[in-house]
């Protein structure tokens, strides 16, 4: 049994699925070994329930009709998913591809900022094609709509799902998961590649925030509930409604298990721990009629998941009864031993059912035809992966003379869902700190709301909004929603009060402070980390220290994608509110914080951790500061004395991968070496001191060394070398830019003398030349002239998820 915390003092109870409560477990010597080798053994998972709402008769006998006429091509195409970025609808005459996707990078017609009409309008404008072409089946349409229907502006955008597990609340996680429905409906779109349920064990991990928590019961008990509200209730001979879309249960499996917190790492535990804690969410969702599974980057125990028949086939299909289509992720296909993005017959051999191959469809498209004839893939393989694509098409009801038809743009931000969404941010707050009754703030106080998350809609809505990484996400990409300080605002302001956002106190001294602050967006493996230590990187200790030495009272709101260590923060403040990612409406946030003229605010914390709190960075974590279930409130409060302030790990030696400059400081354990025709200094360049000023007074670089990293994982989904600069001045001759070895010329990729700009190489670039990218010891060397001065604010590693072309090797 689990029990789930709903409001402030009701306790609901949810039973765990009989056939997950009741797996067993091998003991044979033969089936340990085979979990060490990465092969699952059946007999330990959850059996199937019956009967199935996914299947009928009637429409299996459609389906075999349509198999006995369709051509190899467009057998082939059904199971091909390729993305808007790399493909036209145009392309479908020749290439009929069963599947379309829409990235964290692609927007309709190029335009990431496209309206809920435009998208619309492109979906249809697919849709067309595809009926044009051969037997008129139509495409299959997925977006990662993982907190909202989060790629469109005007979206209502909820918290991720770490601050949904704080809630503790199923009934919420309906509520959220039919608005999300409706808004991605309402764009013509009918299959979201969400829920995650992911059991996060380490933090470390950079996708942490998508799981709901660490705890497998609360991953157990919303996944059902997120299932059935985004697709309805199924019935054998029912179509999904309109308003309803497929969901996908992801990622399979245990991404959230791996070594190290390692994105696409391996996940080298027994089978035992796979079936108990990483896999509690997936029976319960295909009990709940999942239409669709993701398979994991990651690996289990040396074997890649997207290339694990005994657990794509044997497990999933066969023991747990699963009867909809697997999907790969991004072109994760490619990384099977002895696989290509182009070609990859061992994952539909596997048990894939459709390959999510979002620019490189084309050549895999000819290379899986090829291997269909030549029987590499069995022909009976490649039927039953078209059956499944073709079922869930029946479901969802675009099957047929009477397809059901999505398209209401006028749902998009409706007001009802934004009132979902504002409840969910005040169920996710967590209070850790409360001293002196600093919170509420009272009725008529004075009130300054500053630090770097005040205002920034990306910092609270965080990655997969807008943009892959949601690092450009501004106010005015959602007008119906409230950065957190403009929320608090205008509640003190209603309160009788006056508040204002700035970075720092005027002449009149605040009665109280609000810092929010906290990490800054990132998705996937971009955000992995080496150890559990929030460095601040705006001067956000600085501010709270000055505030403090003025007399001022601190609350902090701290933004995060997961639990940080943040002792010196914690005690320097008199309360701390750990708020996640809480998405549009930062009105949530203000509900709890901010009492009303009566003296009451609309809510009390009823949050909880639904991961366990650091008390150092050392990680895993050893020891907490505080567990999975603890958070104060108004009517239940408790003091917090003094934590501790030391990390216990050697934090400049934390090997950072993909950061090596930020803002203007070479990062450890990276070292700056200089020609000796090269000075530096620090310099602004937006901010105090936040850029590296580089002057060459003849030929010579400066390069970053340290230990060999391994890149490898970067090399796939568009990831660049990225450079923040601003170019000074223009020297004499052409500039360089090397990484592991391989220069490459930038000349035309800077801005103009005296502007600021970005840099963007393609890793790809720098692979196709030689650099050996399981060991890079030089991340950054930079070539340049006499007369180049450069200031160089942040050089990163970060993923676009778009086509940038390579410079020239350097000369």
């Amino acid at each position: 049994m689990s029990m789930l915390r709903q409001g402030p003092a009701a306790i609901r109870m949810i039973a765990l699925p009989s056939t997950l409560a009741c797996a067993l477990l091998a003991t044979a010597p033969q089936a340990a070994a085979q979990a060490s080798a990465g092969v699952a053994n059946p007999a330990n998972w959850p059996a199937a329930k019956s009967p199935s709402a996914i299947t009928d008769r009637a429409t299996e006998r459609a389906i075999d009709r349509l198999i006995r006429k369709m051509t190899l091509e467009q057998k082939v195409g059904q199971v091909i998913q390729g993305d808007i970025s790399a493909m036209t609808p145009a392309d479908l005459q020749r290439y009929p591809l069963g599947s379309i996707l829409a990235g964290g990078n692609s927007g309709p017609f190029g335009d990431e900022r496209s309206d809920a009409a435009k998208w619309l309008k492109m979906v249809q404008e697919y849709r067309t094609a595809s009926l044009k072409a051969g037997l008129g089946i139509p495409i299959l349409f997925g977006v990662d709509a993982v907190h909202g229907h989060s790629n469109v502006p005007g979206a209502t955008i909820f918290p991720h799902n770490i601050g949904l597990g704080a809630a503790r609340d199923p009934d919420l996680i309906r509520r959220i998961g039919e608005a999300t429905a409706e808004e991605i409906a309402a764009t013509g779109i009918e299959w979201t590649f969400a829920p995650t349920l992911a059991v996060p064990q380490d933090v470390r991990w950079g996708r942490t925030y998508e799981g709901y928590s660490s705890d497998p019961k609360v991953i157990a008990a919303y996944s059902p509930v997120m299932v059935e509200a985004l697709q309805g209730r199924l019935g054998a001979l029912q179509k999904l409604p309109a308003n309803k879309v497929a969901a996908s249960a992801k990622h399979f499996l245990a991404d959230g298990g791996t070594t190290g917190g390692k994105d696409q790492g391996d996940a080298q535990i027994s089978e035992e721990e796979l079936v108990r804690v990483h896999a509690a969410g997936y029976a319960p969702a295909i009990d709940a009629g999942a239409l669709t599974v993701m398979a994991s980057f990651s690996t289990w125990n040396g074997v890649k998941n997207h290339g694990n028949r005994s657990l794509l086939t044997d497990v999933l299909k066969k023991r747990m009864g699963f009867e909809g289509l697997i999907v790969g992720d991004w072109n994760g296909h490619g990384q099977i031993p002895g696989c290509t993005p182009t070609d990859c017959a061992a994952a539909i051999n596997a048990g894939l059912d459709l390959y999510m191959a979002p620019d490189s469809w084309k050549a895999l498209f000819d290379n899986t035809l090829k291997q269909a004839r030549d029987g590499t893939i069995p022909m009976a393989r490649l039927n039953d992966a078209v059956r499944r694509n073709l079922r869930v098409k029946f479901k969802l009801g675009l099957m047929g003379a009477k397809p059901v038809i999505r398209g209401n743009p006028a749902m998009l931000g409706a007001d009802k869902h934004l009132e979902v969404a504002r409840e969910a941010v005040a169920k996710s707050l967590v209070l850790l700190k409360n001293e002196g009754s600093v919170l509420p703030i009272r009725p008529g106080a004075n009130v300054l709301v500053t630090g770097p998350g005040a205002d920034s809609m990306a910092m609270q809505a965080g990655g997969w909004t807008i943009t892959w990484q949601g690092t450009d996400t501004a106010p005015a990409d959602f007008p119906k929603g409230r950065t957190i300080g403009r929320a608090i605002v205008e509640a003190v302001t209603d309160a009788g009060g006056k508040a204002q956002i700035a970075a720092a106190p005027g002449a009149d001294k605040p009665d109280v402070a609000v810092v929010v602050f906290g990490e800054q967006p990132y998705a996937e493996f971009q955000g992995d980390l080496s150890h559990l230590m929030f460095q601040p990187t705006s001067g956000e200790l600085e501010l709270i220290k000055s505030l403090k030495d003025k007399g001022v009272p601190v609350v902090a709101v701290f933004l995060s994608g997961r639990p940080m260590f943040v002792g010196k923060a914690m005690n320097l403040v008199d309360a701390f509110v750990a708020a996640w990612q809480p998405g549009s409406q930062g009105q949530g946030v203000a509900d709890v914080l901010v009492a009303g003229r009566d003296g009451k605010p609309k809510r009390d914390f009823t949050g909880t951790l639904s991961f366990d709190w650091p008390q150092d960075a050392r990680a895993p974590m050893i020891d907490p500061l505080f567990k999975v279930g603890h958070g104060l409130s108004y009517a239940k409060p408790a003091k917090v004395g003094p934590v501790n302030e030391d990390p216990r790990v050697d934090i400049g030696t934390a090997l950072s991968e993909t950061t090596y400059i930020r803002a203007g400081r070479v990062l450890e354990p990276w070292r700056l070496g200089l020609d000796s025709v090269v000075t530096t200094r620090t310099v602004d360049v937006s901010a105090q001191e936040d850029g590296r000023q580089f002057t060459w007074d003849g030929k010579g670089a400066f390069a970053l060394d340290g230990p060999p990293i391994d890149v490898q994982r970067q090399m796939g989904g568009g990831y660049v070398l990225r450079l923040d600069l601003r170019l000074d001045a223009r020297g004499n001759g052409p500039v360089s830019a090397s990484f592991g070895g391989v220069a490459l010329d930038i000349s035309t990729l800077l801005p103009a003398a005296g502007a600021t700009g970005m840099v963007r190489i393609p890793l790809t670039c720098f692979a196709t030349h030689g650099a050996q990218m399981a060991a890079i010891g030089q991340p950054l060397r930079l070539g340049a002239d006499k007369g180049m001065v450069m200031s160089i604010r942040n050089a990163v590693i970060e993923g676009v998820g778009e086509a940038i072309p390579c410079p020239p090797l350097s000369k």
